[in-house]
Order: structure tokens, then sequence, then C-alpha cells
């Protein structure tokens, strides 16, 4: 579930193994505690790129963040970290 208001956002990613609740400014860096993901705290700014949404997260890996957009009916993620490229398709 995804919720803008402005430039603010919120980012709900509900499972019956865990939830994650990403709530920011765009465009302003942010310490995103990831703890019950995958335990590790960064640095993160989201920024609008055309009609996508881009993360960079610093911290412990280079190159580490996602792009997350929208194409009909289908919401894309696209996870990065260094080299390594993870493609999901929601419908």
């Amino acid at each position: 579930e995804i919720t803008q208001n402005g430039d603010h956002m919120i980012i709900k990613t509900l499972s019956t193994f865990r939830n994650y609740i990403m709530d920011f400014e765009v465009g302003k860096e942010f310490e995103e505690d990831l703890s019950g993901v995958d335990d590790r705290k960064c640095m993160t700014t989201v920024n609008w790129a055309n009609d996508k949404l881009e993360c960079v997260q610093r911290g412990e890996k280079e190159g580490r963040g996602w792009t997350q957009w929208v194409e009909g009916d289908e919401l894309h993620l696209e996870l990065r970290v260094g080299d390594v490229v993870c493609k999901q398709v929601f419908k």
C-alpha cells in the first residue's frame, strides 16, 4: 500500500511473515531502521526520477537501493546491491 500527500509518502509492505512501514519525505535523507527485515540501519534518500521512485541506501554496502514504479495494473520493484539486481512484479 502506498499513500502520498505532497512530498510525504508512506509505503506499507504487509505479509504473513512480517510487516514493514516506510514513512518519509521525498528528497530528504533519513535514518531507516530495517529491524525485522534484515536487521540493519542505513541512511536513506528517496527521490522521483520521472515516474519512478528511486531509493539510495547508504550503509555497509555500496550501490544499495531500489526503484519502484507502476505500469498499467502492475507494481514493479527493482532491488539493487552492488552489481546484483532482483526484479519483482506485483499484480
